[in-house]
């Protein structure tokens, strides 16, 4: 149910007639919890439970609680445990004779100290442990972050609303094995796995949590450490739900949570993922005209630049994933690629293998103990080899060979 007013009510968001009817709704359907797509305030919900005599939660306690079922690793516990205890702190009081019990003994302040003082002490307490703990985790991801950019091997995120199918996507590019649900928020802790572009440079893609509309404060906060993951990745692949009619407002929400993160600026590549649910007509993107079309409508209604490259793709059956390949290649800044010409002595087979591994080798040919190749080489690959680099290649392989 719905209700459109001008403004809220103070006590219980919804006017008196529609809380009634919501109880009587309640007792018809013998529900067990109300939920309202709403932020309640600690005294909104304890009227609403006491008209309705049922359990109410509200949009960010509903978030929080998926998010606490999902949760595998320590940091996502942490994380989770921070944004539900700062949920419930300013909602203790007020929730029965349970908490206005009198406490003395060892540990308190003596008699005279309720319950409720006592439980707020130790949430507090336990908020500003997790937050030292959660702090050690964002100076350990910082360390893996300056690591990681001493070598040029920039950092592609992947975001986007959730269940727009980014998990099943990163599996198809990189063969991993994170878990892929049509669950909301199926995946909240990071992965990260190298890859190689077509240019055999190589870059690392992540994977993050999805976005979601009204995404609750506490929870931005609590997820700090991952979402600086997405804030420092050289590009980002916003992956969109192409086949969901709501795509439009789901590419505005997520524009508007890399705001917030102060990812607005970073590079993007609008992602029209699940073609394979689209009409013929529409999920046709291998000219690109298609994806091209789609995703300027998207950014269009959005409020967004048309500019950012688009391309469609299916997680599910791998079509498109080369041209997506292929533009991250074009747009990822770092590392980048020129065409050299390398002599390398064949008694150096390493050097030789890794230009084969690193590079895309154009032409090759030999020069009694030399080998000559042409090479499209990333720039780390050419700092390596400088020894053997012979300067950019305009000429045959040949010619250079007898001169």
């Amino acid at each position: 149910m719905f209700q459109v007013r001008p403004a809220v009510d103070a006590a219980t968001l919804f006017g008196y007639g529609k809380v009634q009817e919501l109880k009587e709704l309640a007792e018809a359907h013998q529900a067990d919890v109300l939920i309202v797509d709403h932020e309640l305030t600690p005294t909104q919900q304890r009227n609403l439970e006491r008209a309705a005599g049922i359990k109410v939660i509200d949009r960010t306690q509903l978030i929080l609680d998926i998010f606490a079922s999902r949760a595998r690793t320590a940091e996502g516990r942490l994380q989770v445990e921070l944004a539900q205890l700062k949920y419930m702190l300013p909602r203790l009081s007020g929730q029965g004779h349970s908490l206005s019990r009198l406490g003395g003994g060892i540990g308190t302040r003596g008699p005279g100290e309720t319950k409720l003082e006592t439980d707020r002490r130790r949430i507090a307490t336990r908020i500003k442990k997790l937050e030292q703990d959660l702090e050690h985790v964002r100076t350990g991801r910082a360390l893996h972050r300056e690591n990681r950019n001493a070598v040029p091997v920039p950092t592609v995120s992947i975001a986007g609303y959730t269940n727009a199918g980014k998990s099943t996507l990163f599996n198809r590019l990189t063969s991993a094995a994170v878990l892929t649900d049509a669950r909301m928020f199926a995946t909240l802790d990071p992965t990260v796995r190298a890859i190689a572009l077509p240019s055999r440079r190589r870059i690392l893609l992540s994977d993050t949590v999805g976005f979601v509309r009204n995404l609750p404060t506490t929870l931005i906060e609590a997820f700090r450490a991952t979402l600086e993951e997405v804030a420092d990745a050289a590009l980002i692949l916003h992956v969109v739900d192409a086949s969901s009619d709501q795509a439009a407002q789901c590419v505005a929400e997520v524009f508007r949570v890399l705001a917030e993160i102060g990812a607005s600026d970073t590079p993007q590549i609008l992602v029209l993922n699940k073609s394979d649910r689209l009409p013929a007509e529409e999920g046709n993107g291998a000219d690109g005209k298609a994806a091209g079309i789609l995703g300027a409508r998207l950014l269009a209604d959005a409020g967004q630049s048309a500019l950012t490259p688009a391309v469609m793709v299916s997680g599910l059956t791998g079509e498109g994933l080369g041209r997506l390949l292929d533009l991250i290649d074009a747009v990822v800044p770092f590392d980048a690629v020129e065409t050299v010409r390398f002599r390398i002595p064949l008694r150096d087979g390493a050097a030789i293998a890794m230009l084969h591994r690193c590079g895309r080798v154009r032409a090759e040919d030999y020069d009694g103990n030399l080998c000559v190749m042409v090479v499209d080489a990333p720039e780390s690959l050419r700092r390596r080899l400088r020894r053997y680099l012979m300067g950019n290649s305009t000429q045959p392989v040949e010619n250079s060979v007898h001169k």
